[in-house]
């Protein structure tokens, strides 16, 4: 007996998005950890997977490879916008570690968050508060930068009267030539910053969907509140925000290059990123599934060996 054959009539029946396939998640799921890295037919020619065997080794790779970025373009003498995600965070003390023993200053650097909590209006959390993405970036990348740190003015949150802008500052910066590296983690429910699997209901194709650039006060899915609870709330989903304000594929889908990262590991062979990552390896794009369009892209997806699997029951 598993989900598949009683989820009609139980509570998860409209629990889903609509348009899951839950059968082809479950395929996604049932392959041999080793074939995780085997290509797919729809994946870039430079899109790459990469297994870690430690959080640490994780965390450095991760964090050099988005240094390598700031330096190349730095040696190019080109502009960079960093898409960045609060979600993981462990490889930010190693892009900072890196840049200060290279000594490469990011003045030629522009950040720009990708989601941050918000109200139903799309109203955010005050810029100090210990639960904003903005607090979260001062303290753990901008700030532990020192002098080499991206310019405060070149720094873009997504509050409310900021997000709105994204598109029209990033057009203007590559008319200018500016490499769009996109850093990102994958979500519970697949999603890329807060860009919801629910979300494709409302458009009439692929093609309309990709042209979202943002959306304010996004109504949140249950699995993506209660993943948060989790890994950022210490359990307590009576804190967590049911509404946030994000980019959207209009802007995600642009990058010339991505570094993402699952880490969901969460110890004594727990975890709840696992079908996460190899659904979106394996899933094909899908506008239902956010985060099978990365694959299209090119860069690398950094990922903890163990959340390979195999995916089988286990009591812990």
């Amino acid at each position: 007996m598993d989900l598949l054959s009683t989820i009609k009539g139980s509570l998860l029946e409209r629990f889903f998005p609509e348009g899951w396939d839950l059968k082809k998640i479950d395929r996604c799921c049932s392959n041999p950890p080793e074939d995780i890295i085997q290509r797919q037919k729809w994946w870039n020619d430079d899109f790459k997977p990469v297994s870690c065997e430690t959080i640490e080794e994780f965390n450095i790779k991760m964090g050099h490879e988005i240094a390598l970025e700031i330096l190349n373009t730095y040696k190019q003498q080109r502009k960079l916008i960093l898409i960045l995600p609060v979600g993981p965070m462990g490889m930010y003390k190693w892009t900072v570690y890196f840049l200060k023993e290279w000594n490469i200053t990011c003045r030629h650097v522009y950040g720009f968050n990708m989601d941050e909590w918000s109200d139903i209006e799309g109203n955010t959390l005050p810029a100090s508060n210990p639960g904003a993405f903005q607090n979260a970036m001062e303290s753990a990348f901008y700030g532990p930068l020192e002098n080499l740190t991206i310019p405060e003015n070149q720094r873009n949150f997504a509050t409310k009267k900021s997000l709105p802008l994204y598109p029209e500052k990033i057009s203007e910066l590559k008319k200018k030539d500016a490499k769009i590296v996109l850093v990102f983690g994958i979500g519970r429910v697949f999603h890329i910053a807060f860009w919801e699997p629910h979300f494709a209901a409302e458009f009439k194709d692929v093609e309309e969907w990709k042209k979202q650039q943002y959306r304010i006060g996004a109504k949140l899915h249950p699995l993506t509140i209660e993943q948060n609870a989790i890994t950022s709330f210490k359990s307590r989903t009576t804190l967590v925000p049911c509404f946030a304000n994000t980019i959207g594929p209009g802007i995600f889908l642009m990058a010339d290059r991505i570094i993402g990262g699952c880490d969901g590991s969460l110890g004594r062979g727990m975890m709840w990123q696992g079908m996460s990552l190899w659904v979106t390896l394996r899933y094909s794009p899908d506008i239902w599934v956010p985060s099978s369009f990365m694959p299209t892209l090119p860069g690398r997806l950094f990922f903890l060996k163990e959340l390979a699997g195999p995916l089988i029951a286990e009591c812990n």
